[in-house]
């Protein structure tokens, strides 16, 4: 049997209720057998902006997920070129697991601006795209160039943004929009505090 596996990349800065979610459909959908949550390391589209460390961004992706069968927090982009692109995490992966078939996951919001990613074509040829997508979301849309390369999982998307999180935090100090094992964590090392 083959094993397939999810790759979802991001920020997850903070992880939220909205990413748990995502993962579960995509483990529903029973195309792969597990998802591998890998948090970029330095992406080319944050340069210049502030993102939490590295490593209480896994710590908490690790508390996260710690209850939810299948899901596998992976720190490869720390051992990667900076700045991380999404091909060379992809490249890295089957080169250190060839008898392993991955699929990209990524939200169906993000198919409008695929074509400016980092050598999307490539992408594209090598890779599967498991896409997540919202309940209006209509695939004709989608030029047939990447629409032929996407299998598309049903999905109730949570209109949560890690950016309105840190607000919440920022601003009172807490937020319904993630798990209770994080908001402990994010106390206990006082992130996303206004001093």
């Amino acid at each position: 049997m083959v094993h397939s596996v999810g790759l979802l990349g991001g920020m997850f800065d903070p992880v939220h209720l909205g990413h748990l979610s995502i993962a579960e459909a995509y483990l529903k959908s029973e195309i792969i057998n597990e998802l591998w949550v890998i948090p970029s390391f330095s992406p080319p589209h944050k340069r210049n902006t502030a993102v939490t460390d590295f490593e209480h961004r896994v710590a908490m992706l690790q508390r996260a997920f710690a209850t939810m069968p299948g899901v596998v927090i992976r720190d490869i982009e720390r051992s990667l070129p900076s700045p991380n692109y999404t091909i060379q995490t992809l490249e890295a992966l089957r080169k250190q697991y060839p008898d392993t078939k991955f699929y990209w996951c990524i939200g169906s919001d993000n198919l409008h601006s695929l074509n400016t990613w980092f050598n999307y074509e490539h992408i594209l040829e090598g890779w599967k795209l498991l896409v997540a997508t919202r309940p209006d979301f209509e695939t004709s849309r989608i030029p047939e160039s990447i629409r032929s390369r996407c299998l598309f999982v049903e999905n109730k998307p949570r209109n949560i943004s890690s950016t309105s999180v840190r607000f919440a935090l920022y601003n009172t100090g807490v937020s319904a929009d993630i798990p209770k094992a994080v908001l402990d964590y994010i106390r206990e090392f006082k992130l996303y505090q206004s001093s």
